[in-house]
């Protein structure tokens, strides 16, 4: 590689971008807008994947879910109009206290969700999530208490009316005074706080900042939430695999059930690694959009380079005549004019980066999502700016490689 032709190849690049800034900026426009969409995708969505696994491995890699019918798949309307949980029987409080006494299993909470106003005094929140789940239910949810304690077995068995509470909702609620022993009202039932509870950091908690959490039963009884697609939150024993705990799980649901051995489980069981897998199969196809729409502006630049470059080799002609007269070689010549190809694309990836960069960190200051520039968008941008250089540059290098030094030198 001749240093010497790269270093001019540049300086005559940069000279020539400052000469004409239009249509330098017009030629790296394209460069630009397309190496910021893929660099600002790629913090957004790895800093979203990033904080789902934080989560999941907060919650437990080994816990999983049993559920009525699998509602993370793909359903197949057969044209009788039956919803895909019409063959499928609903948990049971019998299947549940089976669960629990399997010694592979720590513990089992029931779950069921609904949305509710709750009011205390003259404060009012709307939208709180409300859980309705069995006293383990921190066994799966991080978190730790900051004021009182969980609802108690008693609570739950007499579906009493109490409820532990988020740290952001009893802010939102009593201005910073305990909250313990308050009264609360969700959808016009009153309830008693007995807990409030600090959820561990996430993008759902920042995003969803207040929750509640009650007995199923006391939702169910004063909410009226319906258990018809009730789930449950199941935590294996400790040094029990999550693969024996799900076996386990599925004998017993299936013996109870009546299930004969070809017969298909008629309830779904979800991984942690599942909602993960899922998770990025559907950040992978949007990423895999915004890289082509991404691609759409690098050919657009790609476009102005081939322009500029062959601008540029007609304006230089005589020029190029000169050199070949003094032994230029066509390698030398075609390897300049790559090199000042490179240097435009380049610089538009560069600058590309920098607005990208400036991208991430407004999502992350605006946001729940923890966006980074990862360091291998940053070496892929600067790959495909460069080979996008060689690749539009090459026939206009090619071009002026090719000049014939007589004709050369007589252009006007």
């Amino acid at each position: 590689m001749n240093w010497t032709a790269t270093r001019e190849g540049v300086t005559i690049a940069l000279d020539a971008l400052r000469g004409n800034k239009v249509r330098a900026f017009l030629t790296i426009l394209g460069v630009v807008i397309g190496v910021t969409t893929v660099v600002t995708m790629a913090a957004a969505v790895g800093g979203l994947r990033s904080s789902v696994l934080d989560q999941i491995q907060r919650i437990g890699p080994n816990n999983f879910i049993v559920q009525r019918f699998d509602g993370g798949g793909i359903h197949v309307d057969d044209g009788s109009g039956k919803p895909p949980w019409w063959d499928k029987p609903q948990i049971s409080m019998a299947e549940v206290e089976q669960l629990r006494r399997l010694p592979t299993v720590r513990s089992v909470s029931t779950s069921v969700t609904t949305n509710a106003d709750v009011r205390a005094g003259a404060q009012s929140i709307s939208g709180v999530a409300v859980f309705g789940r069995s006293r383990h239910w921190t066994d799966y949810q991080a978190g730790d208490f900051t004021e009182g304690h969980n609802f108690l077995a008693s609570d739950e068995a007499a579906a009493e009316p109490v409820v532990v509470i988020s740290k952001e909702l009893a802010r939102s609620l009593f201005a910073g005074a305990p909250a313990v022993g308050r009264r609360v009202r969700a959808n016009g039932a009153e309830f008693v706080v007995v807990g409030v509870y600090a959820m561990a950091d996430n993008i759902f908690t920042q995003a969803q900042k207040n929750f509640a959490f009650m007995p199923t039963t006391t939702a169910v009884k004063r909410l009226k939430v319906k258990s018809d697609f009730m789930n449950l939150l199941v935590v294996p024993a400790p040094g029990v695999t999550q693969e024996r705990a799900i076996d386990d799980v599925t004998t017993t649901f299936r013996t109870m059930r009546g299930l004969k051995p070809m017969e298909e489980n008629n309830f779904a069981i979800t991984k942690q690694q599942e909602i993960a897998d899922q998770f990025n199969k559907l950040t992978g196809i949007f990423f895999l959009v915004l890289v082509v729409l991404a691609g759409v502006g690098l050919i657009v630049g790609g476009v102005g380079v081939v322009g500029i470059m062959m601008i540029s080799v007609t304006e230089r002609t005589r020029e190029i005549g000169v050199r070949k007269a003094l032994g230029a070689t066509p390698r030398e010549i075609l390897w300049q004019f790559l090199v000042e190809s490179m240097t435009v694309t380049m610089l538009g990836g560069g600058i590309g980066m920098a607005i990208a960069w400036l991208f991430a960190l407004l999502v992350r200051s605006l946001t729940p999502i923890p966006a980074a520039v990862p360091l291998w968008a940053v070496l892929a941008s600067l790959l495909t700016a460069a080979i996008s250089g060689i690749g539009f540059g090459l026939y206009p290098a090619n071009k002026a490689a090719r000049l014939d030094p007589v004709e050369a030198l007589r252009y006007e």
